[in-house]
């Protein structure tokens, strides 16, 4: 049984519920950030990222710096782009617009390719975008959280690389990295960003970015210093290199307690291969989607090929509305979110199913939600 305090199942597209352990191990006592037993934990935790991001190239770099996943955004724009550079934006969603609007305050020239809602752009679309313009990166959402669309990165960044060799291939996976398969040095991808608290399993606190040698030797060749003090690669590259090493390093004072529970939640998620994580993500994912259709219900991912596999978005009846139905599933022991795409944001409800509540066979968080949300329809719709 869980030591938690009982309360409803948070059931969001993150912060995800969290195993005990990953709890437990933050109650660590107080200790330096430059002591031999915190480094050498630090240092693991980073290779251990090298594992989960699946790049065995030396030449790779991870960062994990304190902040949310939006500081991702920052570490992009601030240390890959330079002011005038264009950048080229996929855009599944709400996330895309606000990594637009991240580029624009470092005075880089943001291009969004924009699908309808619920779509991706195509191929023949992204290709056309790259022969009218050079591009410094593009930059793909894998997960969009406000939309549940699930971008595909191997055959865009294929395409990247064979119309634009020169241009880097970014990929937010803030909703995606521990639930979808990103295979980093594979398909080419020079950076990606994510965050502790959505498939990790983490508190929410860390941002946590892998950049490759092509991106850190970029940034490297860069004509003007990064517009940006914390989020700086210059500043931190030597500390990331130096807690690798097991050496002590200082630039900012980092969260021991979240590094500790970070490196409890990754070494829980490597325990098995991720090919096996990877397809328990999709079998739940698949079993809630059909669940979902079963009740009548539809996706904002209406084609198969875009759907997420750590959240799926559902249309609500019409005339229902978010704040109508929520507090009845809260009643229930379970806790969606509301919709966040500006446009349709009254229309639907998020469910996220990653990390513990599909990983841990004991729990049957995935049953108790579908049962909820068939029996809050049910009674929404009669009062």
């Amino acid at each position: 049984m869980s030591s938690q305090a009982p309360h409803p199942t948070l059931l969001i597209p993150g912060p995800i519920e969290f195993d005990d352990a990953v709890l437990n191990s933050m109650s660590h006592y107080s200790e330096s950030h430059v002591s031999a037993p915190f480094v050498s934990l630090f240092g693991e935790t980073l290779t251990m990222l090298r594992k989960l991001f699946q790049t065995e190239d030396p030449a790779s770099q991870p960062f994990i710096i304190s902040g949310s996943g939006t500081l991702g955004w920052d570490q992009v724009a601030a240390n890959l782009a330079e002011p005038g550079d264009d950048v080229l934006v996929l855009h599944t969603g709400y996330f895309a617009d606000s990594f637009a609007d991240c580029f624009e305050t470092y005075g880089v020239r943001a291009t969004q390719l924009k699908a309808a809602i619920g779509d991706r752009p195509q191929q023949d679309e992204v290709e056309k975008a790259l022969k009218e313009k050079k591009y410094k990166l593009i930059t793909i959402t894998h997960t969009d959280t406000s939309t549940g669309v699930l971008s595909e990165i191997e055959g865009v960044a294929k395409l990247v690389r064979r119309v634009s060799p020169e241009t880097l291939i970014v990929v937010d996976g803030v909703c995606s990295i521990g639930c979808e398969d990103l295979q980093f040095d594979n398909w080419g991808v020079d950076c990606a960003i994510t965050a502790s608290q959505k498939a990790i399993g983490c508190p929410a606190g860390l941002s946590i970015v892998m950049a490759s040698g092509r991106a850190i030797q970029s940034f490297k060749n860069r004509k003007t210093p990064p517009a940006t003090y914390f989020a700086s690669w210059k500043n931190w590259m030597p500390v990331m290199q130096n807690y690798e090493a097991k050496k002590p390093s200082y630039f900012a004072t980092p969260s021991p307690q979240l590094i500790h529970a970070l490196h409890t939640a990754l070494t829980q998620l490597l325990s098995r291969p991720l090919s096996e994580r990877f397809q328990i993500h999709k079998d739940n994912s698949q079993k809630v989607k059909k669940a979902i259709t079963d009740m009548g219900l539809k996706q904002l991912a209406s084609k198969p090929e875009n759907q997420a596999n750590g959240m799926t978005t559902i249309y609500l009846p019409e005339g229902l509305t978010p704040p109508e139905i929520l507090p009845t599933l809260m009643k229930k022991g379970v806790i969606f979110a509301g919709g966040l795409h500006k446009e349709i944001a009254a229309k639907y409800l998020r469910f996220g199913h990653m990390g513990v509540s599909v990983m841990d066979p004991k729990r049957d968080d995935m049953d108790r939600a579908l049962k909820a949300l068939k029996e809050a329809l049910a009674e929404v719709k009669k009062s």
